[in-house]
């Protein structure tokens, strides 16, 4: 485990509790300029106009449970039952919290031949007109555990409760909050399928590089959070460096919301990791998307890739703190 990771997870468990017994008003504005929080509690030169409304709290324990449930469908390689599930599973659920929702089929060719059927679940909330915020992760999970330090591991598939569950997890339950509780700008959601497939590059991003190539192209977004990775039980979040090259302004609104929420040590702006991922298919298209991601799972990152990527090394609380940072953004609007 890594060094003092017993302390760090302490102190989680308490921030968490602090902020689930806490009632968080946020000052929404009409406008919606992309602005720079500060490392504090507000924002420099907010808008005298202003209305606060509260935002409902980020359900842990029912997107723990979501996380759970996707792990029970069995590994959502495009083409097996629990692929065919859990695409059932989020259609059914987001129509009853999203005024729109829509599925985006496509289908992909492999280096190797393979013929994959694959789709994209897009749902929308908040107003239909003006800019919006992408929100969006992959669904879909590794097909063989291709960084396994054990050889015959190798050709078994990944569980993917962290690479796959986490972020959808967290995503579900966000829709939830925002079926509960609208949010003051338009929010769209992305669940990618084929992000994950592999393991050559021409493989992988595949929902991505199709949605940007429709939907992306024709309204593209303001701009965009990715959540990857975001169930680690010993979790940092430090900025990742495509992010802060291609969307530096966005990585500097949303470490500064985390720290002001009581999360900086979290998320570290001293310190950097560069993982190549679906947002950076976004940026090539000139739509800023950051990740946040957590690209140091288990001791030696050696739980990613592999049949340890299991529910027991993800964590409830670590859904919380990355749900709560990005409902303050999105609730925040300014």
């Amino acid at each position: 485990m890594k060094a003092a990771e017993g302390v760090q997870r302490v102190a989680l468990e308490a921030l968490v509790h602090g902020a689930c017994v806490m009632k968080r008003w946020m000052m929404l504005v009409t406008a919606i300029p992309l602005a720079v929080a500060g490392c504090g509690g507000g924002d420099a030169g907010e808008s005298a106009t202003t209305v606060r409304v509260e935002r409902p709290s980020f359900n842990a324990d029912r997107a723990f449970q979501d996380l759970e449930r996707q792990v029970a469908f069995g590994p959502r390689i495009p083409g097996s039952a629990g692929h065919a599930e859990q695409l059932e599973w989020l259609e059914t659920e987001l129509r009853s919290l999203a005024h729109t929702v829509f599925l985006q089929p496509f289908e992909h060719v492999t280096v190797d031949g393979n013929e994959l059927a694959l789709t994209n679940v897009i749902a929308r909330f908040g107003p239909a007109d003006g800019s919006r915020l992408l929100l969006l992760t992959h669904w879909d999970t590794r097909p063989k555990a291709d960084q396994s330090s054990d050889e015959a591991d190798r050709e078994l598939p990944v569980t993917g409760a962290n690479d796959g569950a986490s972020g959808t997890a967290v995503l579900m339950e966000l829709a939830r909050m925002f079926n509960e509780q609208p949010p003051p700008g338009g929010v769209e959601f992305l669940f990618s399928d084929g992000e994950d497939y592999g393991p050559s590059t021409t493989d992988m991003f595949l929902g991505a590089r199709h949605y940007i190539a429709g939907v992306g192209s024709e309204n593209p977004p303001a701009y965009g959070i990715l959540l990857d990775m975001v169930g680690d039980a010993d979790p940092s979040f430090p900025v990742e460096a495509y992010s802060m090259e291609g969307a530096g302004q966005v990585v500097q609104r949303i470490w500064g919301i985390a720290a002001g929420l009581g999360y900086r040590r979290f998320f570290p702006m001293d310190q950097t990791s560069r993982v190549l991922d679906d947002h950076v298919r976004f940026i090539e298209a000139g739509i800023p998307v950051v990740n946040i991601i957590d690209f140091d799972y288990g001791p030696g990152h050696g739980f990613w890739h592999t049949p340890r990527d299991v529910v027991e090394n993800t964590s409830a609380q670590t859904l919380f703190m990355v749900g709560d940072v990005v409902a303050e953004v999105v609730y925040r609007n300014r």
